[in-house]
């Protein structure tokens, strides 16, 4: 597998983090990077990944496959979410509200990459407790993966969408 853009038009991809472990040995220091990569076709899906590896490029290429593996579809209404929604992922914790048509996107690094390359174009988020990266966007993404939309709950409840609404 090429580590190009050009044979996978669909995905764009978003390193998020790049972490430099130090192993110190006899001999020195042992390097190792992991690479927290961000996938999405900008139209509702969305996936998260992690590699590690002694090089970058090859930690970056792990972690983008990894995404690729995890991809999730995210429901919209219109430029935005259905409806507001705390994320949780070991102790991060991000809160996401729909915004009006025109908002664009509020949200900080980690969280901003995951809601840019799903596609929404209008939400306020708020990290609420960790700033870890990793968690923050596994938070993000349980989140968006939770999110559902009236159509669904109606269809689950066998009512029309006015008696939910109500």
């Amino acid at each position: 597998m090429e580590h190009n853009n050009s044979n996978t038009p669909e995905f764009k991809e978003k390193v998020v983090n790049l972490g430099k472990v130090t192993k110190v040995v006899k001999g020195g220091r042992n390097f190792r990077w992991s690479a927290l990569v961000v996938v999405g076709n900008e139209n509702g899906q969305v996936g998260v990944g992690l590699g590690k590896a002694a090089e970058v490029t090859e930690a970056i290429r792990k972690g983008v496959e990894d995404a690729k593996k995890n991809i999730i579809t995210v429901p919209m209404v219109g430029t935005t979410i259905p409806h507001e929604i705390v994320g949780k992922f070991g102790a991060g914790e991000v809160l996401l509200k729909p915004a009006a048509e025109g908002t664009g996107v509020i949200a900080g690094g980690p969280v901003r990459a995951v809601i840019e390359l799903s596609g929404i174009r209008d939400i306020r988020t708020k990290s609420l407790r960790s700033n870890n990266p990793i968690n923050m966007v596994r938070a993000t993404i349980d989140a968006l993966s939770t999110l559902t939309t009236v159509e669904k709950v109606a269809k689950l409840r066998g009512k029309s969408v006015d008696e939910i609404l109500e």
